[in-house]
C-alpha cells in the first residue's frame, strides 16, 4: 500500500531541520482539507509517515513547511518579514507506491524533487 513520507535539511547550516512543522492538505475544488499535522524530528524526518493506509489516494495535495518558524528559533537572523516564512509544495500522487518529498531548504532559497 501506498505511503507519503519527507524530510528537512537545512542546506544553509548542513543538517537536518529540527522541528519544522508541516501541514498536508488535499487539494480539490474547494479549499484544501488539512490531513495531517506533524514536526520533524531530530533527524529532519517524521516519526510516521504523512498518509498511509486507506487515507492514500490519487490526488492533488499540499504540504505547507513552516520554515520561517524554524529559522528563526534556530538564530538564523531573518530580517522581517522572512524572505522565506511558509513554503507550499504541490504535487500529484498517481500510482499506490511510496512518496517521498523532501525540502532542502535555507533562509533564502529551497528545492524538492521525487525521492525514494
Amino acid at each position: 500500500m501506498g505511503r507519503l513520507t519527507t524530510h528537512v535539511l537545512d542546506t544553509a547550516a548542513g543538517r537536518p531541520a529540527v522541528g519544522v512543522k508541516l501541514v498536508l492538505s488535499r487539494i480539490g475544488d474547494g479549499v484544501p482539507a488539512v490531513l495531517a499535522e506533524a514536526t520533524t524530528n531530530f533527524d529532519g524526518r517524521l516519526d510516521r509517515p504523512l498518509l498511509d493506509g486507506t487515507a492514500f489516494a490519487p490526488g492533488r495535495y499540499e504540504i505547507m513547511f513552516h520554515v520561517g518558524d524554524y529559522f528563526r528559533k534556530s538564530g538564523a537572523g531573518l530580517l522581517e518579514p522572512a524572505f522565506l516564512d511558509l513554503v507550499p509544495l504541490r504535487f500529484g500522487i498517481v500510482e499506490d507506491t511510496h512518496y517521498h518529498v523532501p525540502l532542502l531548504v535555507s533562509p533564502y532559497a529551497y528545492s524538492t524533487y521525487r525521492g525514494s
